[in-house]
């Protein structure tokens, strides 16, 4: 058993992290969207976005900040720890709409399933010629064969080793979206919604990439620029195709992406390669000698409980804040998603931990709003008073806190293969809006 006094600065430094976090919120909804105008489109920066960059800052100057404001290397991590929990209460909300939706999405069919090939050849057509020309070597492989969350990393690890050309190309591509992702998916699907080229339910499917807090922000970016009806249709099936990449997504990647990206390379190096190489020294920093003694911890059950109910009522916060909704009015909705978040977590826990948490709960939730569910209406009218977009930011602030830890490997990788991922996460998004506009026509 830790010492007393262990045990009351943990509880402090968690204390004091829900704080911060509960207070980006408020300043975040308090300040609202801002649109800026971007020759023939615009830029709408979200509530979502000044909040990750507000805890972003808060790490970055913690050294310089009041010890009540200091967001400092545990503190990163303990954020890190409450994001993926807290992702699952979004999920919920997104699983919550997929179920009310079922039919309408029936009718998109094939259109849901083949779109994803756009995720699995969008990122290599457009990310792999750039970084040849830019002079990268086979790191442009594990760069751009896929968005590069936990999946391509134990893909691209057990294929190459973490240690390879290719191995850093993943790396790169895994921090470029944990750091930058977020951000940059929500100006670019801001701005490509701007243009009027695609459907909004065609850039709703290209919205589900697979990974929790860049399908948050695109679908806020696409859908702060609908009606709230059309609003409710872009979560649903940004939902379902984000369910798709993340159950079948991974066998997808492996038997299809990762071969193309090979091949493309393979063909493509002799025409378009440089004698350059993208390769960057890789000498730790001391932040990264600090960080390399920590790990993310691994929340118990009942912190992961208190890690809910706090996020729930950031959510209620946000709702009434940004929104207007009452806490009150808003209360039994989110203590619903809250619901289904635990019973999914339950079932992922009990079977093993064999499929993603993110699944069952993903199911549960749709249970619930299943039209042939006796309280599919009640539940859907309760929850439908807390606005998605109000979920969306609480996420982003637990991952602006989380990431100044990993600026110095993010410095480190080098703006060439920053470029590349970035433009490896485009393609992602462009190529399944691409194929799903073949389909939403019918819709």
């Amino acid at each position: 058993m830790p010492p007393v006094s262990t045990f009351s600065q943990q509880h402090v430094s968690h204390l004091r992290l829900y704080v911060l976090a509960i207070v980006i919120v408020l300043i975040a909804e308090a300040l609202g969207p801002l649109s800026i105008p971007l020759g023939i489109g615009k830029v709408v920066l979200l509530p979502m976005i000044w909040a990750l960059l507000m805890g972003l800052a808060l790490g970055i100057w913690h050294s310089r900040l009041p010890g009540l404001a200091r967001v400092d290397l545990p503190v990163q991590f303990q954020a890190s720890a409450i994001l993926q929990p807290a992702l699952l209460i979004f999920i919920a909300k997104l699983g919550l709409l997929v179920g009310g939706a079922l039919p309408k999405l029936a009718e998109a069919g094939w259109g849901l399933l083949l779109q994803e090939f756009g995720n699995l050849f969008g990122c290599v057509l457009l990310g792999m010629p750039v970084a040849l020309l830019l002079g990268i070597k086979r790191e442009a492989i594990g760069a751009t064969f896929s968005i590069g969350r936990e999946p391509g990393l134990a893909i691209i690890g057990e294929k190459f080793g973490m240690d390879s050309a290719e191995g850093r190309g993943v790396l790169a591509e895994y921090v470029t979206g944990t750091l930058i992702g977020a951000i940059f998916i929500s100006i670019f699907a801001g701005f490509v919604t701007s243009l009027n080229v695609f459907h909004p339910l065609a850039l709703a499917m290209g919205a589900g990439v697979g990974s929790g807090s860049m399908t948050a922000a695109a679908v806020g970016a696409i859908a702060a620029q609908q009606t709230p009806e059309v609003a409710k249709d872009v979560a649903a099936f940004a939902a379902a195709s984000n369910l798709i990449a993340t159950t079948l997504g991974t066998y997808l990647t492996l038997f299809i992406s990762l071969p193309f990206a090979v091949w493309a390379y393979r063909v493509l190096e002799p025409v378009l390669g440089r004698r350059h190489s993208g390769e960057v020294a890789t000498a730790p920093s001391e932040m990264e000698r600090a960080a390399a003694g920590m790990s993310v911890p691994d929340l118990k059950w009942l912190e992961r409980l208190l890690a809910w109910a706090v996020v729930g009522a950031m959510v209620l916060l946000g709702n009434w804040v940004g929104f207007g909704v009452p806490i009150l009015e808003a209360l039994p909705g989110v203590a619903l998603m809250i619901g289904a978040v635990i019973v999914g977590d339950l079932v992922y826990r009990g079977l093993g931990r064999r499929i993603p948490a993110v699944c069952w709960v993903s199911l549960v939730a749709m249970g619930m709003t299943f039209p042939g569910f006796p309280l599919a209406g009640v539940i859907s009218e309760l929850t439908g008073k807390v606005s998605f977009m109000a979920l969306i930011t609480p996420m982003l602030t637990f991952a602006g806190l989380s990431l100044a830890k990993d600026l110095p490997t993010f410095r480190r990788l080098g703006w060439r293969i920053v470029v590349v991922s970035l433009l490896a996460n485009a393609g992602v998004f462009l190529g399944a809006a691409f194929i799903a506009q073949f389909f939403v026509h019918t819709l």
